[in-house]
């Protein structure tokens, strides 16, 4: 009797052992690889790639900060990247051109485009009438963004308002500060960086605002967060974890301003912690997920689809495009 009684407990110890060790295995952390780029939206990873760098998240992130968009899109070929912020039409194309291996998470940034003024003489869409607006670079965004609010507020580019192109933000930075240009259209940080070393130049207008004021069932967005979807099928719980630790990343950005800025500098994405504080709160750092996501991010692409199919990748995505859980 006492054989059988010390078989059985040997037995159900041996069953929790196992269920322990279960246990242990289905918390390891996931290992997620991630890309985001040099300017806003970084701004909204800074809190994520400090505490993943400290050993403070649930996931294990390996945090990539690319200089430029189109470094993305072979990383998301190869596998090599899970989860990337890039820019809202990158998004549309690379679903288009992967036959759907895509999906957008959220929504990290809305419109960071602000018209800077040297003339002291705009103050609404309408004082652009007659003027030069110089930006960066030709048949993206920003000039898409720009055509849609002069057009819905009765001025047409080329004929009402000129528009004069460069290859990046800084050329026109150093034109405005030599006075060679009056008005401008640029990127934060970029706007921050110029207004702050010429006190003859001051914020106009903020696009993302003029956006609101003519479309209603869409928003100026500028960055998105996407998945592979392989990675998000057999990672599920891993992207989860994810979703809840951006959003604290954040919110971090938007309530810890001056941290920020020092992380900021810390991961080279902005070199003045001044500049840097000044221009988080003008980044519209959000967290837009479900419906409200694809509510703002299919009306966005439409506008743009109206103007050049090419730049959403020739058409516009279908409903599992947008992660609505």
């Amino acid at each position: 009797m006492l054989k059988r009684i010390y078989i059985v407990v040997l037995v159900m110890s041996l069953v929790v052992l196992a269920s322990c060790g279960a246990n242990n295995e289905a918390e390891t952390p996931n290992e997620v690889n991630i890309a985001v780029l040099t300017g806003p939206s970084a701004l909204g990873s800074l809190w994520l790639m400090d505490a993943a760098e400290n050993g403070e998240t649930q996931n294990i992130y390996n945090i990539n900060v690319l200089g430029a968009p189109v470094e993305i899109p072979p990383l998301i070929a190869q596998g090599a990247v899970d989860i990337a912020a890039v820019p809202t039409n990158m998004a549309s194309v690379l679903y288009n051109q992967t036959d759907g291996a895509i999906s957008v998470l959220a929504l990290s940034t809305m419109g960071v485009l602000h018209v800077i003024d040297s003339t002291n003489s705009v103050h609404s869409i309408e004082d652009l009438r007659g003027q030069t607006v110089h930006l960066a670079p030709p048949g993206a965004a920003p000039e898409f963004a720009l055509n849609y609010v002069l057009r819905q507020n009765g001025l047409e580019p080329g004929v009402d308002v000129f528009l004069e192109f460069h290859a990046e933000p800084p050329q026109i930075g150093a034109l405005l500060a030599q006075g060679a240009a009056e008005i401008a259209l640029l990127p934060e940080p970029f706007a921050t960086t110029v207004v702050a070393q010429n006190d003859n130049l001051r914020y106009a207008l903020d696009l993302t605002e003029e956006w609101g004021r003519v479309q209603t069932e869409s928003a100026l967005v500028m960055t998105a967060i996407i998945v592979r979807n392989e990675f998000l099928e057999e990672n599920r719980v891993a992207v989860d974890v994810f979703m809840a630790e951006f959003e604290q990343s954040i919110n971090f950005a938007n309530n810890n301003v001056a941290e920020a800025a020092e992380l900021a500098v810390s991961y080279g994405i902005i070199p003045n912690p001044n500049i840097a504080a000044m221009a988080i709160p003008r980044s519209n750092q959000v967290f837009v997920i479900g419906e409200q996501m694809q509510r703002y991010l299919s009306g966005y692409l439409a506008v743009l689809f109206d103007q050049a199919p090419a730049s959403i990748g020739g058409s516009m995505p279908s409903e599992d495009f947008y992660f609505v859980d």
